[in-house]
Formats: structure tokens, C-alpha cells, sequence
């Protein structure tokens, strides 16, 4: 896995949410031999044993059972550990949610059938904030708790955190919120910019995409990189930069040599595709 993405030309790659413990031992044996480095972790990492498939998500700082934030804080510590085992230097996090309705879903649909513009649409939108501000204050809580104790066991480790700006209107902080959800926390928890997530809520009418990475500059540590397509289905990211309508030439601005640069793409995207959204985004951030 890891030479393959060494051969389409990366020196570095990310760790996924999808790792099983099973490929822990090759990974260590590729990054003991210089065949590839490792620039971030995306929590959790390796999976949980028993999970075999992609889990970001399957156990929630927000949550109200204190069992499920206790498994959330020691598989968040595992991936401290093997983060610090493969020299990286940052883990990605997601932060929980807000029990909400299904209003993502239905918000999308609207989107795709072209009612945006609706008065339904802006109804169902006030409907979906007016909720989710009522019910935030205790799940951001919750949020900031743990983070706070993640915080100081990556600060041991040498190791900075990512809180990652989300696609869904559930999740949380929400956008809005971000600069007051990142003051609560210490100075070794960043901010992690998703262009595709930014452009799918761009598009719900929710943000703008470069001002919001405008607001959040100072604390910016790095990107997952992909682009946005939509079509009579939906809003599709993880594309290749490029291909789509995320505006990278305007995104430049706020880009850093500092910033660590993650292309995230869809496992079901060609060699081809990879090379050449390499090649489109080198052409527009530059070679760093």
C-alpha cells in the first residue's frame, strides 16, 4: 500500500481512519526502511480490534455514555502512541455531533433537485440552526474535555492535534463556532482545513468557503485536499483537485510552506487521476 503511494510520487502519506491492526506491522517495516514517511494520523488509528472497515466515527467524544467517551479517549490515545511510533507530526480528530434529525439529507436533496433558492429550503435551514444551537452547549462540553486530556498527552509526545471542519450540519464545532471552540483549547490544537467538506457546505448556502479559511489562518495547521462534484445525486468530494468546483487558485492565498498538504482521495480514483491532481495542485499552491 504505502510503495504504491510512494510511486505515484508522495514522500509522505497519511494514515487513514481505515487502518487495521492487521497492516500496523508492515506499515512499521516500511517506515523502517525509508520507504515512505508518515505527515499525519487521522483518528482512529489503527482501528479498533474487531473493526475491519473505515470508523471515524464509531465512538464520539460528544457522547453522553461516559463508556463510549472512555473507548473514544483510549483509541485516541493508541493513535497518540503509534503517531509518535511513525514520526508524525499531527493526528486528525473528529470531534462529535449533535443529535439532530436527518436535515443533512434533506438540506442535500434540496440542493441537488435546485430549490436552494426556495422559501422551503430557508425554512428547513432556520429550522436545523434553531435546533442545533438549543442543543450544542453540553456536546461541545464534552468535546472540550477530552480534547483537553488528548491535548496533554499529545503535548508529551511532541504531537499537535487537528480539529477537521466537518461536512455535516450536525457535526460539530460548527463552522461558525470554530474560533470560539479552538480559544477553549491548548495551543497544540489546530485547526485542519477540509477543502471539499468547506466547499460542500459552501454549497448548502452554509459558508464561504475562503473566508472561513481567511478566519481560521492563524491557527491553521494543515489540508485535506479534494475537490467537489454535483450532479442530479448529490454533492461527491474526496474527486480529484481539478475536476471539480472548489477554487484552489483563491484558496492560495491563505497557504503556508509550514502547512502539511494531504491529498484525500477516493479509493476508487486511477493512478491517473492521482497524478494528475497532484500535478493541479502543484501547478496552483506550488511545488512546497
Amino acid at each position: 500500500m504505502l510503495r504504491e503511494i510512494r510511486e505515484l510520487g508522495f514522500e509522505y502519506a497519511e494514515l487513514s481512519h481505515g487502518i487495521r491492526i492487521s497492516l500496523v506491522p508492515g506499515i512499521m517495516e516500511a517506515v523502517d526502511a525509508g520507504e515512505i514517511r508518515i505527515s499525519t494520523l487521522h483518528n482512529f488509528c489503527p482501528l479498533p480490534l474487531g473493526i475491519n472497515h473505515p470508523a471515524p466515527n464509531i465512538f464520539k467524544f460528544t457522547a453522553e455514555d461516559a463508556r463510549e467517551r472512555a473507548s473514544a479517549l483510549k483509541h485516541t490515545l493508541k493513535t497518540l502512541e503509534m503517531a509518535e511510533r511513525v514520526k508524525a507530526r499531527l493526528v486528525v480528530l473528529h470531534c462529535g455531533e449533535v443529535e439532530m434529525r436527518d436535515y443533512n439529507e434533506k438540506l442535500e436533496a434540496m440542493v441537488a433537485r435546485g430549490e436552494r433558492e426556495s422559501s422551503r429550503y430557508r425554512r428547513l435551514m432556520e429550522e436545523m440552526e434553531t435546533r442545533r444551537e438549543r442543543n450544542k452547549d453540553l456536546a461541545v462540553d464534552l468535546a472540550v474535555d477530552l480534547i483537553e486530556r488528548i491535548a496533554a498527552e499529545a503535548a508529551n509526545r511532541g504531537l499537535l492535534l487537528g480539529v477537521e471542519n466537518r461536512e455535516a450540519v450536525e457535526e460539530i464545532p460548527f463552522d461558525h463556532d470554530l474560533p470560539f471552540f479552538l480559544a477553549r483549547l491548548p495551543d497544540n490544537v489546530r485547526y485542519w482545513h477540509d477543502c471539499g467538506h468547506a466547499q460542500i457546505k459552501e454549497n448548502l448556502g452554509l459558508i464561504h468557503h475562503a473566508m472561513q479559511l481567511e478566519e481560521m489562518a492563524p491557527r491553521l495547521a494543515g489540508f485535506h485536499i479534494h475537490d467537489v462534484v454535483a450532479d442530479a445525486e448529490g454533492q461527491h468530494d474526496h474527486c480529484p483537485p481539478g475536476t471539480g468546483m472548489v477554487d484552489f487558485r483563491t484558496l492560495k492565498a491563505f497557504v503556508r510552506s509550514e502547512h502539511i498538504k494531504v491529498i484525500e482521495l477516493s479509493p476508487g480514483v486511477p493512478s491517473e487521476g492521482v497524478r494528475s491532481g497532484f500535478a493541479h495542485i502543484q501547478s496552483v499552491w506550488g511545488a512546497e
